[in-house]
């Protein structure tokens, strides 16, 4: 290893110095693999690096093999990233030794609490922004699920938003979250529950994994996510995938990916969210696209004035497949009117 980075939450960017690719743009996580140092020999995964991918483009430090670091001690049973070399004990906010097992045992209900899903991380920090330019005196919980990047500590939205969050829940096979769940239904009530969330936001972790046919890509688990959402008795509120950007035809428009996964998948039903001020052309492509959508799933149209001026002062870099703001405008947009319209159906304290 030549030299340190940027180092945020549970990462650390570094390079390495690899006999017949020269300098390799490298990271790790300390929590699994300690801290590496200047001079030190780590063993890599170069997969991700070698396909040179967009928002995992790294190559992984699997070991410091000469500083190991020590054999975790606990506490916690929960494994993560299960059966991979990599697996890692966690301390689930579910399991029987910890202080909040009996309020999860116990609770069975949202309580109608509002749930932004999209299927995309980079919604995010969009979607909070919209719910907090409606009402910045709500809590707002993440939920992060394992179809993307399963350490937390990966995302630097999350590093920078923090502050802004009433906490960071990580489900299934993701790990890192300020909470850790074993499935996203325990995950969602921990929000209510544990964190105390007025609104809660679920996606993927950073990542995204498609191939471009109907069914073969990772956000089609926003789909489950809203019919989990439903089964507890909360809302469920769908940010669509809007571009008038992306150059794949199918993502133009109301992207195929919110479609089918709110379309087809979210069989209980989802508010869709449709941003006002999208431009006539695109506006009529939209709902043209939504027209087709079963009745179970209720379209809305939000007004977004003050929208845009908020989202241009993100804390975090708006980015999403490579493209930022304003030039992804219409995608931003779409998750913060999801946002809003959130915040405005949080149960009054007497609806609970």
């Amino acid at each position: 290893m030549t030299a340190t980075g940027r180092s945020w939450r549970d990462a650390l960017e570094l390079t390495v110095q690899v006999p017949g690719d020269g300098e390799v743009r490298s990271l790790a996580h300390p929590s699994l693999v300690g801290v590496p140092e200047v001079g030190d020999e780590v063993l890599l995964n170069t997969t991700a690096w070698a396909q040179r991918l967009g928002t995992g483009g790294y190559a992984l430090v699997v070991a410091v093999p000469d500083r190991l670091p020590p054999d975790p001690a606990g506490p916690g049973h929960l494994v993560k990233a299960r059966y991979t070399p990599m697996q890692v004990s966690v301390q689930g906010v579910d399991e029987q030794d910890t202080e909040h097992h009996a309020a999860i045992a116990e609770a069975d209900d949202l309580g109608g609490m509002p749930v932004v899903v999209a299927d995309l991380h980079s919604a995010l920090p969009a979607a909070l922004i919209g719910v907090f330019a409606t009402d910045p005196d709500l809590r707002v919980a993440y939920v992060m699920t394992d179809g993307g990047a399963l350490v937390a500590g990966f995302s630097r939205t999350l590093h920078t938003l923090a502050r802004s969050l009433a906490g960071v829940v990580t489900v299934g096979q993701a790990f890192g979250g300020d909470l850790e769940a074993v499935t996203l239904h325990s995950g969602l009530l921990a929000a209510k529950h544990v964190l105390g969330a007025d609104v809660t936001i679920v996606t993927q972790g950073p990542g995204n994994l498609g191939t471009g046919t109907p069914w073969g890509f990772s956000g089609v688990a926003a789909g489950e996510a809203c019919n989990a959402v439903s089964v507890l008795g909360g809302e469920p509120i769908g940010a669509l995938r809007i571009s008038d950007a992306d150059p794949r035809p199918r993502h133009r428009g109301v992207s195929h990916h919110s479609l089918t996964a709110f379309g087809r998948v979210a069989l209980a039903g989802v508010t869709l969210v449709a941003p006002r001020g999208l431009g006539s052309e695109l506006g009529s492509q939209v709902d043209e696209d939504l027209a087709s959508q079963p009745e179970r799933n209720e379209v809305v149209w939000v007004d977004t004035e003050g929208l845009d001026e908020a989202l241009q002062l993100s804390p975090v870099t708006l980015s999403t497949m490579g493209r930022g703001w304003p030039e992804e405008r219409a995608y931003f947009l779409a998750a913060a009117a999801a946002g809003r319209y959130a915040a405005v159906q949080v149960p009054l304290p007497d609806e609970t």
